[in-house]
């Protein structure tokens, strides 16, 4: 019974530095995304953009995920080589993020910012969704909420470096933004972000390995089977969005969002005429991708609806966190203002918390889902940041919303963790690159929802009173936290276990 033990702790730990290795990159990735979040709406605002035109500005984010995610998980899952699926397509983003970067921190107005983001979320979704996959590929489905619950550790990590970066930069160079020109600090922290992204998705590359494959295990692919196409509804969907968008008048990128629906149902129509000539060979290129959505697991539909109101909130964050706090608790300051620079340097602290708190919550949030499910937990983890959310407009000082923002935190925790589990559980080993990246569509999705609709709500229906953004924020949480009682316990596939 010892040597079963010893053998047991030997196989424990050689999984746990395998999923390690693996998610040392995402240490990396998250510093991408932290400095995008905590310092693209304070760049573009320094630059001279207006508040109503950020969501604009920000609808790089969803459009290349969009495009990216689904993609380049399709492609993955059918590369084969000495290289092994996932590892090309990581180090090729990893070379292209860091260049975006580096032109971020050199960018000088605001249309090389706004080229710097396009880029520069292009490139980290390349390198991204792979390791997502990387790590579904080298643990068994039994392992995937713990290797899961392991990723979000190296995340929470790599965001709280790069929210704290700008603020420790500020101080240690005694700089500060003046007028209407970035702070040195920002250019500072996105040249020293790349070089540690780079370094980490090195150790990535460098200590992790992939089963060799060869053209013999090419995957088949989707058949119009297994398809559930609505091609008319979604067509019908879009002109009905376009319709209102020109009857209310509302900004141009409402239009965008009404092309994505009706592409997608003139492509779900192509795939049906294609699927009709020949129903049993495989849908391949874009028809294949677009078939991979229509075939998605009943598990992941449900998903879907949980990830598109809980990611529509965290856009809203993200994108209007600086100014509604500048206005509500530092008194309304002026963009490039000293006082909005220190009111966007605490936020920068505020999701360094949020991101603590994910920390320490992944470590305990296995023994709640073993005792509630993991439908309940989730929804308990969701409703909980909900009330946050709602309560930052009512904190009268900066230094209390530590409070609500731990809270938004530990609702991170089981974000990062248990719709992955879930999608990972649900898919055959030749479809977990595409079906996570079909998966990521519905956290794009309502990112370019959020970018069409968020500055109409703003100015017109909130008549430009910030404080009460996040409440909406909180609103959509709320929806989520229902819809997420929906997965079912039984359903997830896999159950969490404890971190060794």
């Amino acid at each position: 019974m010892t040597d079963q033990k010893r053998d047991r702790g030997k196989s424990n730990s050689k999984a746990l530095a395998l999923v390690a290795n693996a998610s040392a990159g995402l240490f990396g990735v998250q510093i991408v995304w932290g400095l995008q979040g905590v310092a693209t709406s304070r760049v573009f605002q320094s630059l001279g953009a207006e508040m109503a035109d950020l969501p604009l500005l920000w609808i790089a984010a969803p459009v290349t995920g969009l495009l990216v995610h689904p993609v380049v998980g399709w492609l993955s899952d059918r590369t084969r080589g000495r290289f092994g699926r996932r590892r090309p397509y990581i180090a090729l983003g990893a070379l292209m993020t860091a260049a975006a970067m580096v032109l971020m921190g050199c960018a000088g107005s605001l249309s090389t910012a706004v080229l710097a983001l396009w880029l520069l979320t292009l490139s980290v979704n390349v390198a991204m969704q792979p390791m997502r996959a990387l790590v579904a590929d080298l643990v068994g489905k039994e392992d995937l909420n713990r290797a899961y619950a392991l990723q979000v550790l190296f995340i929470g990590a790599g965001a709280i470096f790069a929210s704290c970066l700008p603020w420790l930069l500020t101080r240690l160079t005694s700089s500060s933004a003046q007028g209407l020109d970035v702070g040195p600090s920002w250019r500072l922290a996105f040249l020293v972000g790349a070089v540690v992204f780079l370094a980490a998705v090195t150790w990535t590359l460098a200590r992790t390995r992939e089963a060799g494959s060869s053209h013999a295990d090419v995957v088949q692919g989707v058949t119009i089977e297994e398809c559930r196409l609505r091609p008319g509804l979604w067509v019908a969907a879009g002109v009905a969005v376009a319709a209102v968008a020109a009857i209310l008048d509302v900004r141009r990128e409402v239009y965008l969002l009404a092309g994505v629906l009706a592409l997608y149902g003139v492509l779900q129509r192509a795939v049906f005429i294609r699927g009709r000539r020949d129903p049993s060979r495989p849908l391949t290129g874009v028809l294949g991708i677009v078939a991979s959505i229509a075939a998605m697991p009943v598990i992941m539909r449900r998903l879907a609806m949980v990830q598109f109101f809980t990611w529509f909130a965290l856009f809203t964050l993200w994108v209007y966190a600086v100014p509604s706090i500048a206005a509500h608790q530092y008194g309304n300051a002026r963009p490039g203002s000293p006082v909005y620079e220190a009111a966007a340097d605490w936020v920068g602290v505020l999701f360094g918390v949020q991101d603590a708190v994910a920390i320490g919550a992944a470590m305990f949030l296995p023994w709640f889902v073993r005792k509630i499910g993991g439908a309940r937990c989730h929804a308990a983890c969701l409703a909980i940041g909900a009330l946050c959310f709602a309560s930052m407009s009512l904190v009268p000082g900066g230094g209390m919303l530590v409070l609500p923002w731990a809270g938004v935190g530990l609702a991170w925790a089981s974000i990062l963790s248990a719709p992955y589990a879930i999608v990972a559980a649900a898919s055959p080993a030749d479809r977990v690159g595409v079906n996570l990246g079909v998966h990521n569509i519905f956290l794009v999705l309502p990112q370019l929802v959020g970018a069409s609709l968020l500055g109409v709500v703003v100015q017109r229906v909130f008549e430009g009173r910030m404080h009460l953004v996040l409440p909406l924020a909180g609103l959509s949480f709320f929806i989520a936290a229902v819809l997420a009682l929906r997965l079912r316990s039984d359903s997830l596939a896999v159950r969490f276990r404890a971190l060794p």
